[in-house]
């Protein structure tokens, strides 16, 4: 008894690191995705064609006031990683934001293409956030939040595999 007792104790402690995964749903919209509790980062098959969506359900004011931004990744996974540095970080740029919900941008092509790739080979973390140029240089990082990459490359490959 105590057995068994061990055994689904080790179960509910391992719960929620398995919820930290990737997720895949599938259906006439395949999607795969990891959602954070404020933020959403997904790769989904929409109409044949691949579409990338970065939501925040609570954006910052800048980002609600925003027309338009640029998005960054950095999947390097080292935990000193930053979407404001270069080392790593891959850019898409001046996409128009849908304010909705919160604030999310939508890529679709081969960004969307490129960056399920990028997310595929990440490490332990994926940053995304948006991000827009200083007039001074630099840059200013809004909304980052970070998501876990364990089971990305499986999932986002089922999806890959539906959007040909």
């Amino acid at each position: 008894m105590s057995k068994l007792l061990s055994v689904a104790l080790c179960l509910l402690l391992a719960t929620p690191s398995l919820a930290a995964d990737w997720k895949y749903e599938g259906g006439n919209v395949p999607i795969a995705y990891f959602d954070n509790g404020e933020a959403q980062f997904q790769f989904a098959c929409r109409g044949g064609d691949l579409a990338m969506a970065y939501w925040v359900r609570k954006p910052s004011p800048d980002v609600a006031a925003a027309t338009s931004l640029s998005l960054a990744i950095n999947a390097s996974g080292t935990p000193s990683g930053s979407l404001a540095s270069t080392g790593g970080t891959i850019f898409a740029q001046d996409f128009p934001l849908i304010h909705s919900d919160g604030s999310s941008i939508l890529v679709r092509g081969p960004v969307a293409r490129q960056w399920a790739r990028i997310a595929q080979r990440a490490g332990d973390m994926i940053r995304v956030g948006f991000v827009r140029r200083k007039a001074q240089g630099g840059l200013e990082v809004f909304d980052g939040h970070e998501f876990g990459a364990r089971g990305s490359n499986a999932a986002i490959a089922k999806v890959l595999g539906q959007c040909g």
